[in-house]
């Protein structure tokens, strides 16, 4: 067994790793030495690294730190906890003392009750005229020999074993063994916890599936998609036909309000809670005079329009206007500053705005429309502002029809360009085609689970990404209708007892929102009408989803996707959803976790990046590039593969389990440390109201585990509500990852799109 995989044992390292978590439990060499039967001399001098460590030692130490081995010789935590294959020549070896060298078989698992290790030991022939070095650890060992001889002492026993033969003793008894017979020897040790340090097994914890949604007869998608289904109506493959002409607007719209002109697709709710319904037909004739009337601006083919229209219920006709146009619609929130409109308008070449009249977008955006130069036409709806064209009074005075012209844009044509959040940087702007709407199918229909009889909320600005993940494409594609409402503010006292009001089905919105949600008295509003739960854009803390289900009964099901894509993993029909894990990825894409290097698959339960597979070309529903920046493009698209800058770990059955962006990955002391970890343990105390955890700078440490708070109403920050955090940590994860700075904040840096920017903390 001399191949081993990955990095090799590195003794300051773990002795580094020792030394911190003896200061993290407040031990002294001396107490600490008490604990392995040590002296402090003898102690120190494995901490110093005068002494070869062996495996009774490292164990030992783990016992008594209250950590998994693995931590200390990996700096990371084992993560698989069904099962773990271990090919032979794989094990992760720990160290070479008194001739033995170990490998351990089973790194990887959490919560172990034993610690199986392969066993090299090299003959000595003078080790055979001396006393066998002897340790003692608690528990008991059960050791087997594969090939040639081994002498084990055993108290005052001694024992030759040759092959096949096994040897099962109380390791509190000083014990050791050496090859024998002129030979080396191979040999299995299990070492079994004590009984009283097992691990407590959690009780199970049931979990909803979801049924597959009703399906509406002879849908229009079909011209377009196919999909294999298994006997639970699981999607195992999907495929596209017909993707080089496709035209959303045209082939999905338009056709739908051909054969179902009343099919209602839109309840839209204003702030004044005036109620809009709006049929395909009525999308039809609105999308085809808002064609007309851009057309009559001057506004053509190519053309790059910024939309910043908040949830008015103009956007979805513009949005559809301006495709069968030929214009690129760059949707954008209303949040942005003078700076943020002068960088989008410079970077999309912008030739038009359309701003709601709503809020202050028109008054933000004078002057840097002034120092840019280059927009041509600029309007407004939801009210009139002068020097702005009106579209609620100008519009509806054009013609309903706008037949399909010859050169109409379609598949890998530009459509859509939508700007990144920009937690790591300047915004880039993703490019998407004509494609791109398909590409939204997969998790409308298995993800969301549309009921084209129902109402579908996702609780989206349309300025993000998300809004065409979860009210736009996929929806309409399944001739679900969507439920918009259009909020100044979030409250979510405002939002949930309109769930029982309309009806409304199918819901999905950001974690950050479920945490206002279940922070609210949840017995007080009918949400029986929920059918099905999702949520994205951040990872989902457990703690959320406990209390979500509790209330409810429903498991919220968490998916993964980027402004550059679709979903790409997802908790879909037919899959029982693991706590905290983003779920499988969606059959449309050729997703692999490839480790830092790119070069190579990441092990089961090792973290890679999420990568998506475009040797064969780009799948439906990621984008082409980033606009006019080869260089951006270039830096996560090649070898081969899209690279997210996502990083994550996959179990053995196949669930992926969000560990954060590479970016933010946090080093401390050799540990590599994941900030979603420790946010999901912080997110379980009842006074919190959000967290975010990032890396810290420390002379010692190279970094240091960061948390900042936002508390709940009425809770105040102190000395002692930090210790409080801090010691909880500890408890519940290795104490490594403890926060060794906690503050507290009135509200977290985010994007606008509401993601929590870790660098700004």
């Amino acid at each position: 067994m001399e191949k081993t995989t990955g990095l090799e044992y590195r003794i300051h390292e773990v002795t580094a790793r020792i030394r911190e978590l003896r200061t993290i439990e407040g031990l002294s060499p001396a107490e600490l030495g008490e604990k392995l039967g040590l002296s402090e001399a003898e102690y120190l001098a494995y901490e110093n690294g005068e002494q070869e460590l062996d495996f009774a030692f490292l164990y030992n130490c783990s016992v008594a730190l209250s950590v998994d081995v693995t931590d200390l010789i990996e700096g990371v935590s084992p993560q698989l906890s069904n099962y773990i294959l271990t090919r032979y020549g794989e094990g992760r070896r720990v160290e070479q003392a008194h001739g033995m060298t170990y490998y351990n078989l089973a790194y990887k698992f959490r919560k172990r009750i034993a610690e199986p290790l392969f066993v090299h030991s090299v003959f000595s022939a003078e080790a055979q005229l001396k006393p066998i070095p002897v340790t003692t650890h608690e528990g008991q060992e059960f050791d087997a020999v594969i090939s040639g001889y081994l002498k084990v002492q055993v108290g005052n026993h001694t024992e030759i074993l040759g092959p096949g033969d096994t040897l099962y003793y109380d390791s509190s008894t000083p014990h050791g063994m050496i090859a024998t017979n002129g030979g080396d020897c191979d040999f299995y040790a299990i070492v079994l916890t004590p009984e009283e340090d097992l691990p407590q097994r959690p009780a199970a914890v049931p979990v909803l599936t979801n049924t597959t949604p009703k399906k509406a007869e002879d849908e229009i998608w079909k011209k377009f998609i196919s999909v294999t289904e298994d006997e639970h109506g699981a999607v195992r493959s999907v495929s596209f036909h017909g993707a080089e002409k496709f035209n959303f607007a045209f082939d999905i719209i338009d056709a739908i309000a051909t054969v179902k002109p009343q099919k209602l697709a839109m309840l839209h709710i204003a702030a004044d809670k005036t109620e809009t319904r709006l049929t395909f037909e009525d999308m039809r004739k609105m999308s085809a005079r808002a064609a007309n009337y851009f057309r009559s601006l001057g506004i053509k083919r190519g053309d790059m329009v910024m939309l910043v229209l908040r949830r008015n219920w103009q956007f979805w006709p513009i949005l559809l206007g301006l495709e069968k146009l030929g214009a690129i619609a760059i949707p954008a929130v209303d949040q942005l500053l003078e700076k943020d409109y002068l960088y989008r308008f410079e970077v999309a070449h912008v030739s038009a705005l359309i701003c709601t009249a709503d809020g202050e977008s028109t008054k933000l955006s004078a002057s840097a429309i002034e120092k840019y130069g280059g927009i041509r036409v600029k309007i407004t709806t939801n009210g009139r502002v002068d020097g702005w064209h009106s579209f609620d009074d100008e519009y509806d005075m054009y013609s309903s029809r706008f037949n399909r012209p010859d050169d109409a844009i379609c598949g890998d044509d530009p459509m859509m360009m939508i700007f990144t959040s920009g937690s790591t940087g300047y915004p880039k702007l993703a490019v998407h085609n004509c494609r791109y709407p398909l590409g939204h199918f997969i998790h409308a229909r298995y993800w969301h689970c549309v009921d084209p009889d129902g109402l579908h909320l996702t609780i989206s600005d349309t300025g993000w990404a998300k809004a065409m993940w979860g009210k736009m494409f996929g929806q309409l594609m399944n001739e679900a209708a969507l439920f918009i409402y259009d909020f100044d503010r979030f409250h979510a006292d405002d939002i949930m007892p309109m769930f029982a009001k309309y009806g409304i089905t199918t819901f999905c919105a950001p974690p950050t929102m479920y945490r206002f949600f279940i922070k609210e008295d949840l017995s007080r509003y009918d949400l029986s009408s929920i059918k099905h739960a999702s949520t994205a854009g951040e990872a989902m803390n457990p703690e959320v989803f406990n209390r979500f289900r509790e209330a409810t009964g429903l498991s919220i099901m968490e998916g993964f996707g980027q402004t550059e894509t679709t979903c790409i993993i997802g908790n879909f029909v037919g899959m029982s959803p693991k706590i905290g894990s983003m779920g499988k990825p969606n059959p449309q894409y050729s997703v692999e976790l490839l480790t830092p290097d790119g070069q190579k698959p990441a092990a089961t339960g090792e973290t890679g990046e999420i990568c998506i597979y475009v040797g064969d070309g780009a799948p439906c529903g990621l984008f082409s590039g980033y606009y006019e920046n080869e260089e951006e493009t270039k830096a996560c698209w090649h070898d081969g593969y899209y690279h997210t800058g996502d990083l994550a770990w996959r179990d053995e059955d196949g669930y992926f389990w969000y560990v954060g962006r590479a970016d933010d990955l946090i080093k401390s002391s050799g540990y590599r440390i994941g900030p979603f970890e420790i946010e999901s343990v912080i997110m379980e105390l009842p006074y919190v109201l959000e967290c975010g955890v990032s890396a810290a700078p420390d002379p010692i440490r190279g970094q240091v585990v960061k948390a900042s708070i936002v508390l709940v109403k009425g809770k105040t920050g102190s000395d002692e509500l930090k210790k409080e955090v801090q010691d909880y940590v500890k408890k519940r994860t290795a104490p490594y990852k403890y926060p060794r700075i906690v503050e507290f904040r009135d509200e977290l840096p985010k994007t606008t799109s509401g993601k929590i920017i870790r660098s700004m903390l």
